[in-house]
């Protein structure tokens, strides 16, 4: 189970967002970016409302409930 707020590293906790529904959101130097669900992942970049999203430059935070 993820908490609110965890930060999203692993492939396997993006693979798990993406499962089960669970929303994200994105942030760049501690600004908020983007909110939603994950559509896609690959080494490099993670989809989120049909963006991509680079995983070396964004934060990406788990926002279960939300």
């Amino acid at each position: 189970m993820y908490t609110f707020g965890q930060s999203l590293t692993d492939d396997v906790h993006f693979l798990d967002h993406m499962e089960y529904g669970i929303p994200i959101q994105v942030y760049i130097r501690n600004l908020h970016t983007d909110i939603g669900f994950i559509q896609g992942i690959c080494k490099e970049f993670v989809k989120v409302n049909n963006l991509y999203y680079s995983r070396s430059l964004y934060t990406f935070i788990s926002r279960p409930g939300y």
